[in-house]
């Protein structure tokens, strides 16, 4: 059955649209999308809206977008309001590659016909400000091959003159360093670091910074070490307690389906020992429980 006769289904066919849009690449999607509208001459996330729950209807939204119009639209929600969700601009912003970076600023522009730094700058401020701007302007080294260790002993000692050592922290400094060199580079200044400094690099921040700009730092240190940890980490922390965080699971969720989701799901369960297949199952339910368990893609 394809998706045009399970709309046109008495009630709908849900099992069959959220294993079709599930099951196929991000690619394949826009094609999808692209025919039913040819044919019917309705956009087909409009012809879906009113018939799934919020959860499913917001998995399904995010799954017929591409990569950047997702990751811009979640971008502009974490800023709609009075207040920030620093929460999901610290994630985005912290964990995508230059090119990604690009890639959503050209569409974030188109869709909304302004910068998200003129966004970023009205919405955020201080040095909080000054990291989230230099991570999005995306002008980071790309890695090479040649290893400089002259220049990563020189940055480990810079982080560490700048922080721990020093009575207030050179943010300044640490920006700095933290988001123009290669993160092939970043992964062995952080190593060094410990030669200088008696904490690593996630203490030292939680020693020498608060709020969103400790969180932010935390962020980019976690994503520079291993980012498919760092989204097993997010995943669990939005389930883990009382209540799901739903937007954060099925952002990541969507968003990581087609870069590195079986590295995030073997880093999940050697953390927390049980797969990410079971975590969804205990922790949501219904038809949006269906559709994260197959961008998930199999039990570990």
């Amino acid at each position: 059955m394809n998706i045009e006769k399970a709309i046109k289904t008495k009630g709908m066919d849900e099992v069959t649209i959220v294993n079709i849009l599930t099951n196929r690449s991000n690619e394949q999607r826009q094609d999808i999308a692209f025919t039913y509208q040819r044919r019917t001459k309705k956009e087909l996330a409009s012809a879906l809206k009113s018939a799934f729950s919020s959860h499913l209807e917001t998995v399904i939204w995010g799954l017929l977008k591409t990569p950047a119009q997702y990751e811009a639209s979640e971008l502009k929600a974490s800023m709609k309001w009075l207040g920030t969700n620093e929460d999901s601009l610290i994630e985005i912003i912290c964990s995508r590659t230059n090119q990604e970076l690009q890639e959503i600023n050209r569409v974030y522009k188109e869709i909304y016909k302004t910068d998200l730094e003129k966004d970023i700058i009205s919405d955020t401020s201080d040095d909080f400000l000054k990291l989230m701007v230099a991570l999005w302007k995306g002008r980071r080294a790309e890695d090479g091959s040649v290893i400089d260790y002259e220049l990563i002993d020189q940055d480990a000692r810079h982080l560490y003159d700048a922080g721990v050592k020093r009575r207030g922290t050179d943010v300044s400094k640490w920006v700095s360093i933290m988001t123009e060199p290669s993160v092939c580079r970043l992964q062995k200044v952080l190593e060094r670091y410990k030669s200088y400094s008696p904490y690593d690099m996630l203490e030292s921040i939680k020693e020498e910074v608060k709020g969103d700009l400790e969180n932010a730092f935390l962020n980019r240190v976690q994503c520079i070490q291993n980012k498919p940890l760092y989204f097993a980490d997010r995943l669990y922390d939005s389930m883990k307690g009382k209540g799901t965080r739903d937007k954060v699971l099925i952002r990541i969720m969507i968003s990581r389906s087609e870069v590195n989701m079986l590295k995030i799901r073997s880093e999940f369960k050697k953390k927390y020992s049980k797969s990410l297949y079971y975590y969804i199952q205990q922790d949501t339910k219904g038809d949006s429980q269906k559709a994260l368990l197959y961008l998930c893609g199999g039990d570990d």
